[in-house]
């Protein structure tokens, strides 16, 4: 049955696909923006991805902030459920962890709270693989009963946010709120092609690869999925039952940086990434200079895994592969240049 879903973040990477396949299934949505002029953005990413662009009569925008409690009781009127994929995603950590920490927990709460004071009970939080996965262990099979520990040694600020503004969730609905039905989507890494150009770090990864920025590649990979994937996951999780209450990984393949750096070689030949891979003590000197190299550094030589069974069994979601997403990702950085 159509229904009126507020998505917070909605001009984000994922989100903006999430937006999409709400509205090819009929629903109706109101996407919180940082700002009443990204209305536009988002109307420019949409019209070509939708199946039919007849379906942008039922989308509009309001402007929220994850710092501020001004517009959220006006953003949930008329609004049946809540998918909440607002949090901020740094490429490289901040020094001080609180930068991501806080919005994240506070932007997660906020939307909780306003959700339950206007009486919507059914509610998707987009959470992630990093609130299940850290510290990596090498040859581990990580699932759903797993949690990040945020104290650990290692744990970067932004698996911090994620894992708190996570238990902060849960808690908050064992405590304030025991009827909202509360589920909650952990992507790992996300590839695909993004609707715009204004992308998020996924894709600024694959960007870099592309462009041959790093002669070497660190020995490190990823938990990763393709980003049609997440966004049915959080539109499968509002329709199916055995969904309440649960988390829910989405992940497809683990990935080497070297794998990554192959499927955009491959989906553009002129491309010239590098796939020969560093040796960890040149890694670590180089994470001095660069803080994007620092953050994984706990990572380096680990492979590990996702269990997708809940992905596959309750939502009835089969993985696409990310590693083709990456390749869509490449295509698509080759097409949107002059």
């Amino acid at each position: 049955m159509p229904r009126t879903i507020l998505v917070t973040g909605a001009t984000g990477y994922i989100a903006k696909h999430l937006v999409r396949q709400l509205l090819d299934a009929g629903h109706s949505v109101v996407g919180s923006v940082r700002n009443e002029l990204r209305d536009a953005e988002m109307r420019a990413a949409l019209g070509p991805a939708v199946r039919d662009e007849s379906a942008l009569a039922r989308y509009r925008s309001v402007p929220l902030d994850l710092t501020s409690d001004e517009g959220w009781d006006a953003a949930m009127e008329g609004v049946d459920a809540v998918m909440h994929t607002a949090s901020p995603f740094p490429l490289s950590q901040p020094e001080d962890p609180e930068e991501v920490i806080r919005p994240a927990v506070d932007g997660a709460l906020r939307a909780l709270r306003a959700a339950h004071k206007a009486g919507i009970a059914d509610v998707v939080l987009t959470s992630s693989s990093v609130a299940i996965m850290e510290p990596v262990e090498d040859g581990r099979n990580y699932s759903e009963d797993d949690w990040t520990d945020p104290d650990a040694p290692g744990v970067a600020p932004y698996a911090q946010s994620k894992t708190l503004a996570e238990r902060a969730a849960w808690d908050f609905v064992k405590t304030e709120a025991p009827e909202m039905r509360l589920r909650v989507v952990n992507p790992s890494f996300v590839l695909g092609a993004p609707l715009d150009e204004n992308y998020g770090t996924s894709i600024q990864v694959i960007e870099r690869l592309y462009d041959g920025k790093d002669p070497m590649l660190p020995r490190v990979g990823f938990a990763s999925c393709h980003v049609d994937d997440v966004a049915a996951a959080h539109v499968r999780a509002l329709e199916v039952d055995g969904a309440v209450g649960k988390r829910h990984l989405v992940y497809d393949a683990f990935l080497w940086f070297s794998d990554l750096a192959e499927a955009v070689r491959d989906a553009v030949p002129e491309a010239k990434p590098s796939t020969r891979e560093a040796p960890n003590l040149v890694v670590k000197v180089l994470s001095y200079v660069d803080p994007s190299i620092k953050s994984v550094l706990p990572q380096l030589g680990k492979r590990f895994e996702g269990d997708n069974t809940r992905l596959r069994e309750v939502l009835g979601i089969e993985p696409k592969s990310a590693r083709d997403g990456a390749a869509e990702a490449a295509r698509w950085l080759r097409s949107h240049r002059g």
